[in-house]
C-alpha cells in the first residue's frame, strides 16, 4: 500500500506539472487528486515539493525515453523514427487538446534560476536523452561529433515546438519541426546504400 500510495503522488503530480507547471501546481492539489494524505508527502519526500519534484522530473524523463526507445525500434530507420516521433507528439497534443506536453522543459523554465535542485534534475534528463539521441544516430553511421550536434538540434526543435503547439493550438509547429529534424539527419547520413540502417539497443 505504501508503495502504491507514493507511485500514485509521482503519477498526479505528473500530470499536474505537464497540465500547469511547477508554481501553478500545490501539495494540496496534489494529495486531493492522488487521494492521499496530506502528510503522506512529506513521509515519502522528506524535502517537501521540491524533492517530489526532482522525483517527477526523472521518472518523466524515463518514461520518456522509453517511448522514444519504442518508436526507433518500430520504424525501419533513423529517418522513419525521428519523423514518426515528431508525428506522433503532434497527434498526442492534438488528442490531449495541447495540455498533456513534455513537463521537462517547462519545469525547467520555471525554476531552473531559483531551484538547483529541480536545475540538476532537468539537465539530468535531457543529459540522458542528448545520449541516447547520440548512440541512435551513431548506430546508422553517422560521425559521434555530428550525431552528438543532431541529438541537440531535434531535441531543441521537438521542445521549442511544444511552445509554439502550445500556445497557438495547433500541431503544425510540431510538424514542421519534424520536417526540419528529419532533413538534417538525411543531410547526415552517409552516402553508402546501406547507411540508413536502423540498429538500436533497447
Amino acid at each position: 500500500m505504501p508503495s502504491q500510495t507514493r507511485d500514485r503522488i509521482v503519477e498526479t503530480t505528473a500530470d499536474l506539472f505537464r497540465r500547469q507547471g511547477y508554481v501553478a501546481t500545490g501539495i494540496k492539489q496534489i494529495v486531493e487528486e492522488a487521494r492521499a494524505p496530506f502528510g503522506s508527502i512529506y513521509h515519502f519526500f522528506p524535502g517537501g515539493k521540491e524533492e517530489l519534484g526532482a522525483e517527477v522530473i526523472r521518472a518523466s524523463g524515463a518514461m520518456y525515453m522509453q517511448l522514444f526507445v519504442e518508436i526507433a525500434l518500430a520504424s525501419t530507420d533513423v529517418v522513419d523514427g525521428v519523423s514518426n516521433f515528431f508525428t506522433g507528439a503532434a497527434e498526442h497534443l492534438e488528442e490531449t487538446d495541447y495540455e498533456d506536453a513534455c513537463p521537462i522543459a517547462t519545469v525547467a523554465l520555471e525554476v531552473a534560476s531559483s531551484s538547483e535542485t529541480l536545475r540538476q534534475a532537468t539537465a539530468d534528463v535531457f543529459g540522458s536523452w542528448l545520449t541516447a539521441a547520440t548512440e541512435y544516430f551513431v548506430s546508422a553511421d553517422i560521425t559521434r561529433t555530428r550525431a552528438r550536434t543532431l541529438a541537440f538540434e531535434m531535441l531543441s526543435l521537438l521542445e521549442g515546438a511544444f511552445i509554439f503547439s502550445r500556445a497557438m493550438r495547433s500541431p503544425d509547429p510540431v510538424l514542421i519541426a519534424g520536417k526540419a529534424a528529419v532533413a538534417s539527419v538525411k543531410a547526415a547520413l552517409p552516402a553508402s546504400p546501406g547507411a540508413r540502417k536502423r540498429r538500436v539497443r533497447a
